[in-house]
């Protein structure tokens, strides 16, 4: 079989409406509109949403809360999951990211202190809490903040 002895299936395509062609198509006059009215105009149609002036739905729902665009996207992170690394690492997003604990990399990295270190890690972070930085200096790391 070559391309050009492909064929549709009978029955798969439909000719194409024809409208305003005269009474004898089927669609002449009004040309499938019926009389007159709004969609019966030359470049009828509303908006998306549009109820007929009656209020439209996304306005009469009611709206709480606040959405700020600028906020950044901090990931936390316990001192505990810490520990897949080995002795003396050095611990960032990158490398959070490459042992898949983080999905990805966001705007940054918090380390609070769940858990228990006990490796000696050089860790680098947006933020630490007191405490985490604590326990990170406890087990002989650096918290390093970026």
């Amino acid at each position: 079989m070559k391309l050009n002895q492909l064929t549709a299936t009978p029955g798969s395509t439909k000719e194409r409406k024809r409208i305003g062609r005269g009474y004898g198509s089927g669609t002449g006059k009004t040309a499938g509109k019926g009389h007159k009215g709004q969609k019966a105009r030359a470049g009828r149609g509303q908006r998306p949403g549009f109820e007929g002036g009656q209020m439209p739905l996304q306005r009469r729902v009611p709206k709480r809360g606040f959405n700020n665009i600028f906020a950044k996207e901090i990931v936390s992170l316990n001192v505990g999951t810490l520990n897949q690394f080995e002795d003396g690492a050095v611990v960032d997003a990158a490398a959070l990211v490459e042992t898949g604990i983080l999905r990805k990399s966001c705007d940054g990295v918090k380390i609070l202190a769940n858990g228990e270190l006990k490796k000696k890690l050089t860790v680098k972070a947006t933020a630490f809490s007191e405490a985490a930085k604590a326990k990170i200096e406890a087990a002989g790391g650096k918290a390093e903040v970026i």
